[in-house]
C-alpha cells in the first residue's frame, strides 16, 4: 500500500450506471483522510477506460475509525464499446482506487527524477526508464514531463465483443486480464490521433518504467478539445506501465505529447539512495541535530525504541509517534549457549526488538529507500541475521544509538563488539550518541586489528593513521611523573618531524591509550589531551561484584575515543589494547597482569620486539621484576626467551625515554632475539649513554 492510494473499491450497489463503491482496509496513513476531499480522485481501472468507460466521483463519506470510505461514482460510456461493457459491471465488481492529489507531494524540480534515470533496484529493474529521456519542464512552479506518442492510434478487432463477459467476471474476482485485452488491440500508424464525438481515442507511447513516483495526466495542459479519462494515474507498482492512454472530446488537431505531473511516494518507498540525500547528510553532520532527534524518542531510558530515517524532512519532523517502542519488562534474554529447543524464546526475543519492525520491512521490500537507523540501545547480536541479510545491509547506511544496553548502560558485551566489526566491514557506519562526551562518536576498526573504538568524527583519519602509545599504572594514586610524561609525549611529537620510520614520521599520527580510570590513567589521558594527541581509553565496568573487592573506578574526563567492556571480559579487553609502545608507571596487581601480557606478546611474537618504557626508580622495578626473572632464568623455564629482557627500559626522566625511542626509530637500539639479555630483567635507559649512577 501507498499513502496516496486506497485498495481497490468494490461496487456495493449499482443502478443506471450510478454506483456506491466501498473502499475497505485502507491504511491509516492514507492522506485522503487528512486533506480536502476535493483533492481526492477516483482512479478508474485502466482496462475499463480502454474499453470506452469513464467515471465521475460525486461524493465520498470517510470513516477513519473503520478505515473505510464510501463513494458515489457515476460511470459514463464514451463510445459504443463502452455501452456494451457497462452491461457487464455488476455488484461486487472491483472498479478502481481513490488517489489523494496532495499538493505537498508534487515534484517541483527535475533533479528528483533525473537522478533516477539509469538506476535500478536491487533486482536490476529500472527505477525510471523511457526509450528516450522525455521532455521535462517546469510549468507554473511544478515539474511536467511530456511523453511523445507513437504514430497512429490503437483499434480493436471484432472479437473484442466476445471477451467483455469474461472481463466483467474477472472484475468480481480481482483477476487482471489486461494482457488478454492486448490480444485484441492493434496500433494502426496510418490513423490520425484526433478525437471525435462518441469515440474514444487510444494512443501508445514507448513503455515507461516508473517505480519512484506516481504520475498523473495533467488535463489542464492537454491540447484544446482533449480530455483524458479518470484512469489517469500511473502507479509505481509494475515494471512496465503507462503505454496506453485514453482520450475523449472533440478536436481535428492530432495530439503529439502527453503531459504528466508527478507525486512523490512516502520517503521509505522512494528508492532514494542515501548518497542523494544531501540535506539529510548535512543534518547528520551536526551532532546537536542527532541529540535533538533522540529527545523525541518516547518512554524512559529502560524502554527500547527505534526509528528509521530516510529524509531530511522526516528527521526535522520526528515525533514520538514515529518511533517503535517496546515497554520495559523483565524478559527472558536468550544466551548463545541455548539449545535448539529454546528457539521459541529466541524468536520471541527477536520479535520484541523495536528494530525488527524496520528490518523486516526492508527484507520484505516494503521499504526501498536507503537511510539511517536510530536506536535507544545498541541492537542485540541476535538480530545479526536480519542486519546482515543481502537486502538490509545495503539499505541501512548508518546506525545511531544512545546506550550500549538496557542493563549495562555504557558497557558492551564481547558479542556486541564482534557484531560491530561485522557491521563495519559491510559498510554500515555505527555512531554512539554519547551523553558522557556530548558528542557523536563513530566506531572505527583499528587497521590490521580485529578491534576498534568510538572516535570523534573529525578525528577519524587521525585514529586510522595513528601509532599507539599507552600508559599503564595504578588507579589508586597519581604520579609525580606527569610533567615528565608530558615532556616525553611532546618530544615524540617533535621527533616524528625528522624521523623516517614507518611508525614515526611526519605523516603518521600519535594516539595514547589508557584504561580510562582515575590515578595514573587520568594522568596519561590528561597529558595527551593537553598536547592535542588523540586521548583513548579501553574502559571496563569495575562496579562492585558480590564476593570480590574492586575499587570503584570513575571514568576520567580527558578521553576523546573509547571502547567499553564488561568485567567478565577483562582478559579480552586487555588483549585489545594492541599498543605499539607501552609505557608503565607504578601499579598494582592489574599493572602486573598488563606487564606479563606484554612479555608474553613478545615471547610468542604476536607483536614485534618494540621497546617498553618503565617510568620510575630502578630500585622499584628491580623489586617488582628482577626476582621473578632470576628464578625463571635459573630454573630454565624461559630458555630461549631470555632476550625479552632487552625490550624493557627503566627510565627516570623523559630524556632517557626519548633516547630509547630515538635509537629505536633510527634502527640503532640493541633489541630483540639477536641481542643479549639483561640480568635484572630490564635495561636501564641511562646505560645507553653510559651515565648510570652506580
Amino acid at each position: 500500500m501507498y499513502d496516496l492510494t486506497t485498495p481497490d473499491g468494490l461496487i456495493e450497489k449499482i443502478e443506471d450506471n450510478h454506483a456506491i463503491v466501498l473502499f475497505e482496509h485502507i491504511s491509516a496513513q492514507f492522506l485522503g483522510f487528512k486533506i480536502d476531499p476535493k483533492m481526492i480522485q477516483f482512479n478508474l481501472k485502466s482496462v475499463l477506460a480502454q474499453l470506452g468507460i469513464d467515471a465521475s466521483l460525486l461524493k465520498i463519506e470517510t470513516d477513519f475509525g473503520m478505515k473505510r470510505i464510501r463513494a458515489e461514482v457515476n460511470f459514463i460510456a464514451r463510445n459504443p464499446l463502452g455501452l456494451e461493457m457497462l452491461k457487464q459491471i455488476h455488484k461486487g465488481a472491483y472498479v478502481g482506487k481513490l488517489f489523494a492529489k496532495d499538493p505537498d507531494r508534487l515534484v517541483l524540480k527535475p533533479d528528483y527524477l533525473v537522478r533516477m534515470f539509469e538506476r535500478s533496484d536491487r533486482h536490476g529493474h529500472p527505477l525510471l526508464s523511457f526509450k528516450e529521456r522525455f521532455d521535462l519542464q517546469i510549468i507554473q512552479g511544478q515539474l511536467i514531463g511530456f511523453l511523445p506518442l507513437l504514430e497512429g492510434k490503437v483499434v480493436y478487432n471484432e472479437q473484442i465483443q466476445g471477451l467483455l463477459p469474461t472481463l466483467g467476471l474477472a472484475l468480481e474476482k480481482k483477476i487482471s486480464l489486461r494482457h488478454l485485452l492486448q490480444l485484441h488491440q492493434k496500433r494502426d500508424p496510418s490513423l490520425k490521433r484526433d478525437v471525435r464525438e462518441n469515440e474514444m481515442l487510444l494512443v501508445k507511447t514507448e513503455p515507461l518504467y516508473i517505480r519512484t513516483v506516481f504520475a498523473r495526466v495533467k488535463n489542464e495542459l492537454l491540447p484544446q478539445g482533449f480530455l483524458h479519462t479518470e484512469a489517469s494515474v500511473l502507479e509505481p507498482t509494475t515494471k512496465n506501465s503507462g503505454d496506453i492512454y485514453e482520450f475523449w472530446g472533440k478536436s481535428d488537431q492530432p495530439i503529439e505529447k502527453i503531459p504528466l505531473e508527478f507525486y512523490v511516494l512516502e520517503p521509505y518507498k522512494e528508492y532514494v539512495f542515501f548518497s542523494d540525500r544531501d540535506r539529510l547528510q548535512a543534518l547528520l553532520a551536526n551532532d546537536q541535530n542527532i541529540f535533538e532527534a533522540f529527545k523525541n524518542a518516547p518512554g524512559q531510558k529502560g524502554h527500547k525504541a527505534a526509528t528509521f530515517v530516510v529524509s531530511s524532512t522526516q528527521m526535522q519532523k520526528l515525533s514520538p509517534r514515529d518511533w517503535i517502542v517496546k515497554d520495559y519488562f523483565i524478559e527472558s534474554i536468550p544466551t548463545a549457549e541455548m539449545s535448539p529447543s529454546d528457539s521459541i524464546i529466541i524468536q520471541n526475543y527477536i520479535l520484541n526488538q523495536p528494530e525488527t519492525f524496520f528490518l523486516n520491512r526492508i527484507d520484505w521490500e516494503e521499504f526501498t529507500s536507503e537511510g539511517v537507523l536510530f536506536c535507544r540501545h545498541f541492537p542485540t547480536y541476535f538480530l545479526k541475521r536480519l542486519f546482515l541479510s543481502d537486502k538490509t545491509k545495503k539499505q541501512i547506511k548508518r546506525l545511531y544509538f544512545q546506550y550500549a544496553s538496557r542493563s549495562s548502560d555504557q558497557f558492551f558485551t564481547h558479542e556486541d563488539r564482534t557484531f560491530m566489526i561485522d557491521l563495519y566491514r559491510l559498510g554500515i557506519e555505527i555512531h554512539w550518541v554519547d551523553e558522557v562526551t556530548k558528542k557523536c562518536l563513530q566506531f572505527l576498526e583499528r587497521p590490521g586489528r580485529y578491534t576498534g573504538m568510538f572516535v570523534p568524527k573529525d578525528r577519524a583519519q587521525e585514529f586510522l593513521k595513528a601509532t599507539f602509545f599507552g600508559v599503564y599504572g595504578s588507579n589508586l594514586k597519581g604520579s609525580n611523573f606527569e610533567e615528565e610524561l608530558t615532556l616525553l609525549l611532546k618530544g615524540i611529537q617533535e621527533m616524528k618531524q625528522s624521523s623516517s620510520h614507518p611508525l614515526l614520521n611526519p605523516t603518521t599520527e600519535i594516539a595514547l591509550v589508557t584504561g580510562g580510570g582515575p590515578g595514573i590513567m587520568e594522568v596519561g589521558n590528561r597529558a595527551a589531551k593537553s598536547l592535542g594527541i588523540l586521548s583513548c581509553a579501553n574502559i571496563v565496568d569495575f562496579s562492585l561484584k558480590t564476593g570480590g573487592y574492586v575499587n570503584e573506578q570513575a571514568i576520567n574526563s580527558f578521553i576523546d575515543a573509547k571502547m567499553t567492556y564488561r568485567i567478565d571480559k577483562l582478559v579480552e579487553r586487555q588483549a585489545e589494547f594492541y599498543l605499539d609502545f607501552p609505557i608503565f608507571l607504578e601499579g598494582g596487581i592489574g599493572t602486573d597482569f598488563e606487564y606479563s601480557l606484554e612479555e608474553v606478546r613478545r615471547k610468542v611474537n604476536s607483536v614485534p620486539p618494540y621497546p617498553v618504557i618503565l617510568f620510575g626508580s630502578p630500585h622499584y622495578w628491580e623489586m617488582k621484576i628482577t626476582s621473578r626473572f632470576t628464578i625463571n632464568l635459573q630454573t630454565g623455564t624461559i630458555k630461549g626467551s631470555e632476550w625479552i629482557s632487552n625490550c624493557f627500559y627503566v627510565v627516570e626522566n623523559h630524556k632517557e625515554a626519548l633516547e630509547v625511542y630515538r635509537r629505536f626509530f633510527s634502527d640503532s637500539l640493541p633489541i630483540g632475539p639477536n641481542f643479549p639479555p639483561y640480568e635484572k630483567g630490564f635495561v636501564r635507559g641511562c646505560e645507553l649513554t653510559r651515565k648510570c649512577d652506580l
